[in-house]
């Protein structure tokens, strides 16, 4: 398996710190599941930064910056050369690429002028799948194709096709290698096709059967191409979600390279009640993952507040583990480098595992 190499320097541990921030979090939180975890702990280091840096091409002031203040950063692929500069600045920064699972895109900038673009946010282009391999757009039960409701031009693709998989596999890898990407990050691995459309597969009989196909899909898919990215030496991190659903889900998916958490630190009941994150199976194969040391824990909590950013980052201070990486996220297009004073704080090295 493929390591990252996050190396840094921590202060002194402050225990003073710690309580004030888990205070902070656990209030109103159920951390039960979180207790009685026998995974033996790593170097227990303070959450390290990470820009998910999607939403915009990144100034020239805000690479200088990212390139001191994070160990991650996930760029769009047509920004090569702010991912060379990063390498320039911080050779042991990981510059991840972002490519799409499950979908492939024919707004402006995916395709220009009746072609697909050199650098794609998604590992097969529309035009060339729709003049090779029209069959590998998903359609529902009407024989319609499946465009994402919220996502203009985002078309759901045949996920579970083993054709489809080895040549988004062949094509993403031949591109990471290519341009000296550390790795990708790989979005849509989802849990249920519900959160872009409520159309039933061709195939299947209602949603569930639908999600379970999609999620088959997904299993045998990136175990497919994880293999492709550990023998080129190369970081698969999957954007996996929901998780807390699906015992096991995370750990399968997290194997190759480390696994994304976009709602960390969620709540229940429209914010008011608590942490999902302490749900369930989710929490025990986050830290079991954290405990290893071996792959990234890409953290993000989506803050409207003070109290939910504490909340966020003193979670993923319980993920305490060399390649455990936090950020705040304030806007929903991600299109603000992020940082919170919290990971000014000098949190440092835990005092303990979790408990």
């Amino acid at each position: 398996m493929p390591k990252a190499t996050l190396i840094r320097e921590h202060p002194v541990a402050r225990l003073t710190a710690v309580l004030v921030l888990l205070a902070g979090c656990l209030t109103g939180c159920d951390a039960s599941a979180a207790q009685g975890i026998s995974a033996p702990p790593p170097k227990p280091l303070a959450p390290c930064a990470w820009w998910y840096g999607i939403g915009k091409p990144p100034t020239a002031d805000e690479i200088e910056l990212a390139a001191r203040r994070y160990d991650v950063v996930v760029l769009n692929a047509d920004q090569t050369a702010a991912m060379r500069r990063l390498h320039q600045l911080n050779p042991r920064l990981k510059v991840l690429v972002y490519k799409d699972l499950s979908s492939t895109r024919n707004y402006p900038g995916a395709v220009d002028g009746g072609r697909d673009a050199a650098f794609l946010p998604s590992g097969i282009g529309y035009v060339a799948a729709q003049q090779q391999h029209p069959g590998w757009f998903a359609v529902d039960v009407k024989g319609r194709r499946i465009e994402w409701q919220g996502y203009p031009r985002h078309w759901q693709m045949t996920v579970w096709d083993p054709a489809y998989q080895q040549a988004w596999t062949d094509a993403v890898v031949a591109e990471v290698n290519r341009e000296g990407w550390d790795g990708i990050l790989a979005d849509n691995d989802f849990n249920s096709l519900s959160h872009y459309s409520p159309a039933v597969l061709a195939g299947t009989a209602n949603v569930a059967e639908t999600d379970r196909k999609l999620r088959d899909g997904l299993d045998a898919f990136l175990s497919l191409a994880g293999d492709a990215f550990e023998q080129a030496g190369k970081l698969l991190v999957p954007n996996v979600s929901e998780t807390h659903l699906v015992p096991g889900r995370w750990t399968a998916h997290s194997r190759f390279g480390g696994a994304m958490e976009e709602n960390f630190g969620f709540r229940e009941d429209g914010g008011t009640g608590g942490l999902l994150t302490f749900r369930s199976n989710e929490f025990q194969e986050l830290r079991a993952q954290a405990a290893l040391g071996e792959s990234l824990l890409l953290l993000v909590t989506r803050t409207h507040n003070a109290r939910e950013e504490r909340a966020g980052y003193a979670s993923a201070a319980l993920l305490a583990g060399p390649r455990t990486c936090w950020t705040r996220a304030t806007t929903d297009d991600y299109k603000n480098p992020e940082w919170s004073a919290l990971q000014d704080s000098g949190l440092g090295e835990a005092v303990d595992a979790a408990g």
